[in-house]
């Protein structure tokens, strides 16, 4: 059973990829959205429905990560249940850089500093577990001030027109 739930865990930031990177037209799903919609408008390309579409896809992907948090991680609702961890998803997807293979390895790295703190009580260290709670926060904060500094070096790989409106001439 554990084969088979990391199995599961994997494929779905590696067929992101794929379909990204490789199924789809690449020149158009980087030119249409962000990049430069008035030359993918020139080229023919429906800019309103693909940028729709990655909108309703989002909102479908966060849907199921809220189903996943209330449904298996805690398998009941309680108050308070995603304890700030917005804040490491931001963080993740900073780290990602739009890179879904990066997603993956920032998601297990993240993952990994929570389950160490688990792990740490059950070896019976005399850590309190206040902090052992605060480790995952933490590390996002080095993460995102490591990241900082590379990033002042070299231009991250942000869309061109991320966030801005497209009106069609």
């Amino acid at each position: 059973m554990g084969r088979l739930n990391i199995t599961r865990k994997l494929f779905a930031p590696a067929a992101t990829w794929l379909i990204t990177s490789l199924v789809l037209a690449a020149p158009v799903l980087d030119e249409v959205p962000l990049e430069n919609p008035d030359t993918a408008d020139a080229m023919g390309v429906n800019v309103y429905r693909i940028r729709y579409a990655y909108i309703l896809i989002g909102g479908m992907l966060a849907g199921l990560g809220g189903a996943y948090l209330s449904l298996f991680y805690a398998p009941c609702w309680i108050e308070n249940m995603t304890a700030g961890r917005g804040w490491i998803a931001l963080a993740l997807v900073i780290f990602a850089v739009w890179s879904p293979l990066r997603a993956l390895a920032g998601a297990w790295l993240f993952g990994g500093i929570e389950a160490l703190g688990f792990r740490i009580q059950i070896l019976g260290a005399t850590v309190s577990p206040f902090f052992l709670k605060m480790l995952p926060y933490l590390f996002t904060i080095v993460v995102l001030i490591l990241f900082t500094v590379y990033s002042r070096r070299k231009r991250i790989g942000a869309p061109a027109a991320l966030g801005m409106p497209y009106e069609r001439e």
